[in-house]
């Protein structure tokens, strides 16, 4: 038999049984679309995240109070479990490193905010003017912090848009009193929306001036301090710098943590991406699953073909072609099952899309492929058994159906 002949005749048993087929690219079909729906899922949650920090600029370095090998450093809030503590004069100090564009001492806590009689909880950050340019962030209305000295307290207050429609609703509540615990403070902006980031939601942050943030929580510890160099080729040597001012500036030791922008992207980035393998490799279990019963629903339809079998045998054929003639059956329901299922992937993906338009679901590239492959090896590996089974069969007695 040619292989056009293989073809065909695969092709008319496919036809030929339709609920048989219907079942086998269905099988296939599910688990194609799970691998494709799963690794877009994995691998869009590994580029939003890593583009959440990339939007925070590559130029920056994070000093945290403590050190990790002590402290522990906790990868979602880069918090530090130690005593150790930075403070404003420490940031003002690394102000003046040669290399540093731009230095935002924080201090984040949370209080209770009242307005009118309206009373709820809120988070609060302690920063400096330099803050909405290192966040790349822009304010909707009216400004942002002043510039000037950070020992001073202020009486201004930025609030993000949703606390704003919260309090204010239709005015920007520009030049509005707030309560915040037990300071009063004018709003003097309002921040464009930004939505849930990976460290805070701005939209329901109330940022005032660092060192009324200490006044208002009664500390003079910091939070972090954000550091931009100059340029990207700055990075390294900058690092230097600081470690070499705090050393200075606490008796010799370096008791802090300082992490770069690359650092963190590149964690997140392979965490992330060994999640979206695990992930695609529980999708595929479906896929074997499918393969086995590609296997048990070709036994019965070699136990259904048994005089087409024989009749084939008699007619010439060998026992290789009928093997042929069987794996390309089932390598023929593989792929067209593994294409719907590659559509109904996209269209799963599409659909998380339409949900969620921050988020990236697209399948990865290599994902596709192997589902496909993977598909298509599992059909053959699996038919082969049937196959082998059909063309054991004598052809005497298959024709006289026993």
């Amino acid at each position: 038999m040619t292989a056009a002949d293989i073809l065909r005749f695969a092709a008319h048993a496919a036809r030929a049984y339709p609920p048989r087929t219907a079942l086998m690219m269905a099988a296939m079909a599910i688990g194609v679309a799970a691998v494709v729906v799963l690794t877009a899922l994995g691998d869009g949650a590994r580029r939003y995240i890593v583009g959440e920090f990339a939007s925070l600029g590559t130029n920056l370095v994070i000093v945290l109070p403590g050190r990790t090998q002590t402290g522990g450093l906790s990868v979602g809030g880069f918090i530090t479990n130690s005593t150790r503590d930075l403070t404003l004069a420490d940031a003002a100090a690394l102000a003046r490193a040669p290399l540093a564009r731009q230095v935002a001492p924080l201090l984040a806590g949370g209080t209770e905010i009242s307005v009118n009689g309206r009373l709820r909880e809120v988070s609060v950050l302690g920063a400096t003017a330099e803050f909405i340019a290192i966040r790349r962030q822009s304010v909707a209305h009216g400004r942002f912090l002043p510039a000037g000295d950070w020992q001073r307290a202020g009486v201004g207050a930025v609030i993000g848009e949703t606390l704003r429609a919260e309090l204010f609703g239709n005015e920007t509540g520009v030049g509005r009193m707030i309560r915040l615990g037990d300071r009063r403070l004018r709003v003097i902006g309002v921040m464009s929306a930004a939505g849930q980031g990976l460290e805070m939601n701005t939209d329901e942050l109330v940022i005032i001036p660092v060192a009324t943030a200490q006044s208002l929580f009664n500390t003079t510890n910091l939070f972090r301090i954000l550091i931009e160099a100059r340029d990207r080729d700055a990075i390294v040597p900058i690092k230097r710098q600081i470690e070499h001012i705090l050393r200075a500036r606490h008796g010799g030791e370096l008791d802090a943590t300082l992490i770069t922008q690359d650092a963190v992207l590149d964690t997140f980035d392979r965490l992330l991406g060994a999640l979206t393998l695990a992930v695609a490799g529980i999708a595929a279990i479906s896929l074997a699953v499918a393969g086995i019963l590609v296997m048990n629903v070709m036994l019965v339809a070699v136990a259904q073909r048994t005089a087409e079998i024989g009749l084939l045998k008699a007619l010439g054929a060998s026992d290789v072609d009928v093997v042929r003639v069987f794996l390309a059956e089932a390598a023929l329901l593989s792929i067209s099952g593994a294409l719907i299922g590659y559509a109904l992937g996209h269209l799963g993906a599409w659909l998380v899309r339409l949900g969620w338009p921050g988020l990236p679901v697209w399948p990865p590239g290599w994902a596709v492929a192997a589902a496909l492959g993977m598909a298509l090896c599992s059909g053959l590996a699996f038919g082969a058994m049937p196959a082998r089974r059909a063309a054991a069969l004598d052809p005497v007695a298959a024709l006289a159906r026993r």
